[in-house]
């Protein structure tokens, strides 16, 4: 069995120790090479011990957890955020980090949390992925998002996306100049870009960028976008789509 090095970084020894437990018990694969209570502590261990993966806990005192990446501009490591706080790590999962754990923390959860860092080992990382993983988490608006094709990490400007196709549990992500094959949802893509007006979930197969449309079809329920794309418009959907692109 391949072994995981692995730190843990927060602030309460008993929340350090339970998951070093955790993990002991239910990932025999992952070795805790060290346990740290804060960042300037995980600093120097991760330089020290090369881990695969950090778990980081979000609010300490002195450093956010996320503030690991200012000492790491081109880190080697993946990042599990542990957190109580569910509205950051949905964030900073959705954006940019590998994926996150709320506290306490559920085992099934935990072992899929692992088995997603076995296959980031080794993927080229795209420059700026952590700058944008901070810009996340200090809750500035999203202009980026990061996306995985065919083994590749990717950092998209969102002004450049003109739609978003379902394709069963995969997306076609339609940007200005090429498309991108992504092993997520739409729901996942929904979620990462709510609240930006420009975004339109138009049918349970399509999300749309209305900067880019060009025109619709009542009676064919399309409609047309700029790159010549042409997305479906569900019935239940005409209503509002009307609505948001009038306003």
């Amino acid at each position: 069995m391949e072994q995981l090095k692995a730190i843990i970084v927060d602030d309460e020894e008993s929340a350090r120790d339970v998951l070093e437990s955790l993990l002991t018990r239910f990932c025999p694969e992952v070795v805790v090479t060290a346990k740290c209570a804060n960042i300037p502590e995980a600093v120097e261990e991760v330089a020290r011990m090369k881990p695969d993966v950090v778990f980081l806990d979000i609010r300490m005192p002195q450093y956010a957890g996320f503030e690991i990446v200012n000492f790491f501009p081109s880190p080697d490591f993946d990042i599990i955020f542990v957190t109580a706080y569910e509205e950051y790590a949905v964030r900073a999962f959705e954006v940019a980090a590998v994926d996150y754990l709320l506290k306490p923390v559920d085992i099934d959860r935990l072992k899929l949390a692992m088995g997603r860092v076995k296959p980031q080992r080794g993927m080229p990382r795209a420059e700026g992925q952590m700058a944008m993983l901070s810009d996340a988490l200090e809750g500035k608006p999203v202009n980026k998002i990061m996306v995985t094709d065919k083994g590749h990490q990717h950092i998209l400007e969102v002004d450049a996306i003109v739609a978003i196709e379902a394709m069963e549990s995969y997306c076609i992500i339609h940007a200005a100049t090429r498309k991108y094959t992504v092993s997520k949802n739409l729901k996942h893509f929904e979620t990462t870009l709510a609240g930006l007006d420009a975004f339109l979930r138009v049918h349970k197969s399509w999300m749309i960028n209305k900067a880019f449309l060009v025109h619709y079809s009542r009676s064919e329920l399309t409609i047309h976008l700029k790159t010549g794309l042409v997305a479906r418009l569900s019935k239940y959907k005409k209503a509002e789509f009307e609505s948001a692109i009038t306003r």
